[in-house]
């Protein structure tokens, strides 16, 4: 849309099959309605399982899971350096602002964040009116960071209508679980605490 040279990455860390499928198809019809998109596969597997191997005297789930997030946010940058851009976020304004559903220094390492003031729904909409695959669309929101599987909205434990609602509505039934997630995240969407020397 705005002309500008685009890379776009797919980048598999022991993603499930069905997962990755559907980012292929995200690329494709990407290269195939913009001319400056191009895409790339970049398999992390074995930098993952390297990783893992060396650090695997201090294993812990949660802590590889984010990893997975951090090599993607390394891979991403060293593309970027690599063709002189920036890095862009998908973050939406749920994730980033609301509960702060992302990892630090991982997918939350972005240089720009264009939608990052959309609300989930919202961006679902935009993603209508761009003639988006209507199978990417409804395919339930994943950060792809767990053999599992799992989605967004599992590990939240809420619908994104539902957060969203909580995100403004007083009145929310979800109210006190919504604040009880962010109050737990909220070391993500807060400057990093800094030590104040008198002078």
């Amino acid at each position: 849309m705005t002309g500008l040279r685009t890379i776009v990455l797919s980048m598999p860390i022991k993603q499930k099959e069905n997962q990755h499928d559907l980012s292929l198809k995200h690329q494709k019809w990407l290269v195939e309605k913009f001319k400056n998109v191009e895409a790339h596969t970049i398999e992390l597997d074995k930098l993952f399982e390297s990783f893992s191997s060396t650090l695997n005297k201090f294993d812990n789930e949660h802590g590889f899971a984010n990893s997975r997030a951090r090599l993607r946010m390394t891979t991403l940058y060293q593309v970027a350096a690599a063709n002189k851009g920036i890095v862009v976020g998908t973050g939406n304004k749920v994730e980033d602002f609301g509960v702060g559903f992302y990892t630090k220094y991982g997918d939350g390492g972005v240089d720009i964040s264009p939608i990052a003031d959309c609300n989930k729904t919202e961006v679902w909409e935009l993603g209508k009116e761009l003639g988006i695959l209507k199978e990417i669309i409804d395919a339930p929101p994943t950060d792809g960071l767990w053999d599992d599987g799992r989605t967004d909205e599992g590990q939240l434990g809420f619908s994104y209508e539902d957060l969203e609602d909580a995100m403004i509505n007083p009145d929310s039934p979800h109210k006190a679980e919504y604040e009880k997630i962010r109050k737990q995240n909220l070391h993500k969407m807060e400057p990093i605490p800094v030590c104040k020397i008198p002078s």
